[in-house]
This record gives C-alpha cells, sequence and structure tokens, in this order.
C-alpha cells in the first residue's frame, strides 16, 4: 500500500503477528491524528496536553481536515481486513466510520456554514469547572488558555456561516451563546474564585480571558439574535420553504433545514453503518408507537382503577386526562433532589436482578444545567477513559424563567417520567453503558461511540427496566416509562417527516403534543430539535436493534441470559449496531435488524 498523505501508516505484513503489530501502529497513528484535528475530543476524553485548545475552523483548516480525513480513508481502505483478527476488523470498522461521519457532516451538508451545534460543544468550558481531574489551579489555567482562543474561533464562526439560516438554527445560536458568554464571563470566573484566590495573576487572567471570550461570545450570540429578527420583523413565524438539503455540499438557497429523503437515508448510511429504507424505519417507529399508546390506554385504565367505556373519543379523553394527572405529580424537593433519590433506587435493582455487570465504583452526581446547555432537558457528562475513577455529572434544565408561568410549571418533570429520564442517562442507561466502554479492550472501542448505540442503549434500558419487574406493576411508573418512550417513537416519526419534507414544523409540534403528551414549551423545544439534530431519531432505532438483537441472540443457543447478553454487548464499547450484530451471531442467525 502506497500513501503519502497520511504518514506513518504502513501496510500490513503478512504474517498474522506483524499485520496486528502494523495494524496497531496504524490504528495509534490515526487515532494521535483525530486528537490533534479535534483537541477538544482528546481533552474531554483525558488527553489533557490538549486542554485549552480548540479546532482551526478557518476555511483553510477545515478544507485541511477534509483533505486529512480522505487520505486517512484510502489509507485505512487499502488494509486488507482478512488479514487482522476480528477485533482489529471491528477496529478499522469504527475508524472508517468515524470518517465517514466526519465528511458528511463537513462536506454533504456543510453544517459548519449553519449549524450552531457544529461549534457548541468544543467552546464549552464546563470540563475544566466540574471534573476535577486535576488541582484547581491547573484547571484554571486551561480554562484561561481555552478562553484567550475563543475570539479567534468567533472570528472564524462568523466568517464560515452563510445566511439565511433557519429560524430554529438562529433561535439555538442565540440562545447557546448568549448562555455560553454568560457562563466564560460569570460563572467560570466565580466558580474558580475561592480555589485559586492565592493566585491573583491566575485569577486576573481568568477574569480578563474569560471577559473577553463572553464580549466575543455576546456578539455571536447577537449576529444569530439579529438574524433572527430580521427574518421575522413582525414577530409571526416564518414560512418554511420545501426546498432539501441539496445532495451537493449543503441546504437550500432559501436556508432551509432539511436534508431531504436521499439526504437522511445517506446520514444512516454514513454514521451508523445502518442501511436501511426510510420507510422501513418509518414504519417499525409506527409499529412501536401504537404499541406504547395500546400499553398506555392500558395502563391509564389501571391507573383510574377501571377500563371504563365508551368510544374512541371518550377513550382519548381518558388517555389525556390520565396523562394530565401523572404528570401533575411534580416531585416536591425538585428534580435535582429527586433525581438523587431516584439513582439509589434505581442502582439497588439493577444489582438485585443481575441484569447487567456493574464494572467499577464511579458515582454520578446530580446538578442543575447551566443555562447554554438547557435546549437539552437531561444529559449527562461522563468522564472520558483516560480520567479514570471520576463522578460524571447528570444534569437537569430548569425551564426557561422567559416562558409563561404556565409553561414553567408543565415543563417540570413529574416523578414518574424523571425516575425513567434518570434510568436513560444514569441505572443502567448512559452512566452504566460508558462504565463498560472505558474498560474496553481497544483503544478506538473506548473513545468512539455511536450515537445509535449509545441512545438505543439507553433508551432501551428504561424499557428493559420495566420488562424486569421494575415497580412491580404500578400503573403511574408504567406511564412515566411510557411518556418517555412515545417521545422517542414522535422523535423519529418527526426527524423522517421533517427531513423529508412531509411534515412542518407545525405539524411536529402537535405531534408532541397530541402523540407524545408533550406540554407546549417541551413540544416546541422537540420539533426544533428536529431541525438541527435529525439524528435524534437514532433513540428508537437504536431500542429496536438492540431489541431484536437481544431475541436473536438469546434465540442463538439454551441457557443464555439477559446478564450475558448485555455484558457481552457492552463489551464492545459503542461501535456501530450492525457491526455488534454482525460480531454476537453466527452466519446462520444474522436475520433482519429490524
Amino acid at each position: 500500500m502506497t500513501e503519502t498523505t497520511a504518514p506513518g501508516l504502513q501496510e500490513a505484513a503478512a504474517g498474522p503477528q506483524e499485520a496486528a503489530d502494523d495494524w496497531d501502529r496504524m490504528a495509534t497513528a490515526a487515532v494521535e491524528g483525530y486528537f490533534a484535528a479535534h483537541p477538544t475530543f482528546a481533552a474531554g476524553a483525558g488527553r489533557h496536553e490538549f486542554d485549552g485548545l480548540l479546532p482551526n475552523w478557518s476555511r483553510e483548516g477545515l478544507d485541511d481536515e477534509v483533505r486529512r480525513l480522505c487520505g486517512l480513508r484510502r489509507t485505512l481502505g487499502a488494509c486488507e481486513p482478512a488479514r487482522l483478527d476480528p477485533r482489529r476488523r471491528r477496529e478499522r470498522q469504527v475508524l472508517l466510520t468515524q470518517i465517514e461521519s466526519d465528511l458528511f457532516w463537513l462536506e454533504e451538508t456543510a453544517w459548519s456554514a449553519a449549524n450552531p451545534q457544529f461549534y457548541a460543544m468544543a467552546l464549552d468550558p464546563g470540563l475544566y469547572v466540574s471534573r476535577e481531574y486535576a488541582p484547581a489551579a491547573e484547571r484554571a489555567g486551561a480554562f484561561a488558555g481555552l478562553a484567550r482562543r475563543v475570539p479567534t474561533a468567533v472570528a472564524q464562526i462568523r466568517a464560515n456561516l452563510r445566511p439565511p439560516l433557519p429560524p430554529t438554527y438562529l433561535d439555538l445560536g442565540a440562545s447557546t451563546f448568549e448562555g455560553l458568554a454568560a457562563f466564560y464571563r460569570a460563572d467560570v470566573p466565580a466558580l474558580f474564585a475561592a480555589a485559586v484566590g492565592d493566585d491573583p495573576a491566575l485569577l486576573a487572567a481568568v477574569h480578563t480571558e474569560g471577559a473577553a471570550a463572553g464580549a466575543a461570545l455576546g456578539d455571536l450570540a447577537a449576529w444569530f439574535a439579529a438574524e433572527r429578527a430580521r427574518q421575522r420583523p413582525s414577530g409571526e413565524r416564518r414560512r418554511e420553504s420545501r426546498a432539501p438539503w441539496n445532495g451537493d455540499g449543503g441546504r437550500g438557497a432559501d436556508g432551509d433545514f432539511r436534508l431531504g429523503a436521499a439526504g437522511l437515508a445517506r446520514m444512516l448510511e454514513a454514521t451508523e453503518r445502518i442501511d436501511l429504507p426510510l420507510a422501513r424505519i418509518a414504519a417499525a417507529g409506527q409499529d412501536d408507537l401504537r404499541r406504547n399508546l395500546a400499553a398506555l390506554a392500558e395502563a391509564c385504565g389501571r391507573f383510574a382503577g377501571g377500563n371504563g367505556h365508551g368510544g374512541a373519543a371518550a377513550a382519548g379523553d381518558r388517555v389525556a386526562a390520565c396523562m394530565a394527572r401523572v404528570q401533575a405529580a411534580k416531585p416536591a424537593d425538585g428534580p435535582v433532589a429527586a433525581a438523587r433519590r431516584q439513582l439509589e433506587h434505581l442502582r439497588r435493582f439493577v444489582e438485585e436482578r443481575a441484569l447487567v455487570s456493574i464494572p467499577g465504583d464511579e458515582e454520578a452526581r446530580v446538578a442543575e444545567a447551566p443555562p447554554h446547555q438547557r435546549w437539552n432537558s437531561a444529559y449527562i457528562e461522563i468522564p472520558g477513559p483516560y480520567d479514570r475513577h471520576l463522578p460524571s455529572i447528570y444534569y437537569i434544565a430548569p425551564p426557561d424563567p422567559a416562558w409563561s408561568a404556565a409553561e414553567r410549571a408543565a415543563y417540570l418533570p413529574s416523578e414518574a417520567d424523571l425516575l425513567f429520564v434518570s434510568a436513560h442517562e444514569v441505572w443502567p442507561g448512559h452512566f452504566l453503558q460508558f462504565l463498560h466502554s472505558n474498560r474496553a479492550a481497544s483503544e478506538i472501542s473506548r473513545l468512539f461511540i455511536g450515537y445509535a448505540f449509545a441512545e438505543g442503549w439507553a433508551h432501551y434500558s428504561e424499557e428493559m427496566l420495566w420488562e424486569a419487574g421494575f415497580g412491580d406493576g404500578d400503573p403511574e411508573l408504567h406511564i412515566g416509562q411510557l411518556q418517555n418512550a412515545l417521545l422517542r417513537n414522535v422523535r423519529l416519526l418527526v426527524s423522517i417527516g421533517l427531513h423529508t419534507g412531509e411534515m412542518s414544523l407545525e405539524q411536529a409540534e402537535a405531534m408532541f403534543r397530541e402523540q407524545a403528551f408533550q406540554d407546549p414549551a417541551s413540544a416546541r423545544q422537540q420539533a426544533a430539535r428536529g431541525t438541527f439534530d435529525p439524528a435524534y431519531l437514532n433513540y428508537t432505532l437504536g431500542k429496536l436493534i438492540v431489541r431484536q438483537l437481544r431475541q436473536d441472540w438469546l434465540a442463538a443457543a439454551p441457557g443464555r441470559t439477559w446478564r450475558g447478553f448485555h455484558d457481552r454487548l457492552l463489551s464492545f464499547g459503542g461501535p456501530p449496531l450492525p457491526l455488534a450484530r454482525e460480531a454476537m451471531l453466527p452466519d446462520g442467525h444474522r436475520g433482519p435488524m429490524l
């Protein structure tokens, strides 16, 4: 193999050990190249020599990254997989998928010219505040270094943006960057003040660099807000275009967000190795939605003390009244305190039922989400594989203070709803999965975790808990589990509907209200997310693929258990789910994924 664009990567030799050694060198070079191009990813993984650095988002920097990825793809593609053992063949496929995913977002969608999410995660300095991987002074210095680079990064972002942008992107940019501005300007310096107060020069750098970064981010937020006001001067919602993503490096000419049917299918193929017709995926999502709606009607009948009588309209009214009653049961001590209580109960159930191994003693703490991350109602920040034995932070977002009092009250999760959010984020969801992936035998498996695997597992785990007897059949808890399932069902259908042009944003909001029983503010938030995060269909899609894999794996040999399945699946880290399916099932048992 001859390759000049990726120095240090060599052709695999003929012998098995030589081929393995050569691949390991190639993989190490590929990982180090990825870290250099994505230093915030490296720092988040625990490689702290990359602390305080940002990617090069200039036009030249993005073009260089495309060239680097294309060269690496040619090099890895030329490496003959038959010469590698199964683990290394899977590593090669994972790396190639990561390359295809990055190129899809860089070249085929041109998100650097439109989507604030392309930049926001790398700009988040929360790592240096919440993760105690080093003394506070060292982390404060890393924050100051990051903040010092933010104005240059903001100038690059502003130069990349190509209006008109979709209104939901403008809303996201205004809120995200204004939240980040406040975080840099005020919150982070205040949090470090006590810890580094005996070093006046360091504290002054934190304040000075934080203020400059905050000012630059505030200007960027103001640009998004001004663009939003210019597009909607009357305050009315902008009429949506039906022109989809053009399939040739960008959005439609009027700033429309839609990928189109071909683009959405290509997204799944490039980012997840899922090659299924959209119609098949939509049908599976619709079937799961019907199943969950039927289960909800039954649970509401038990919750109300009987199934009742009357026609379809009366049944619909009963379910709506039931959901309203369950949703009104808010935690008396607030969602953060309630989640802390729930985590103890959830972990105990997982251990007592031996559902899946718990491979470490790390803890998950609960906190209120910072303002710049409140577009997401709940999420967890988990230390990377090189930051061993540090706690994770499970964040819960409060309602937006700009909303009405009624919307703020409705947005707060019910006790039952929150319980399965906690299951999704911590036990036995994301937190437990990353306890396993951070201990995987392969470095590549520890680093590169697929969206469909991570969210599919976490969503699968909610339903798996209920199937395992969690709650002892309590219909109120079942309603909480189903509320989360219905939300993810609708996400799948909305993603497909929005991006194929078959559904408007207003219709998406209505579907979240009427079939996922979301409050109005959440429905708006969820519908908007579908425009800038089309891959949120992976929650239900991943869950359905994992459920089918469990069924097929258990049927392939007698005596197998759920715990055996879960431990085996999680041992791979988080590869594209088709790769896990291929590894877990012998040839004769590999039927359809769905």
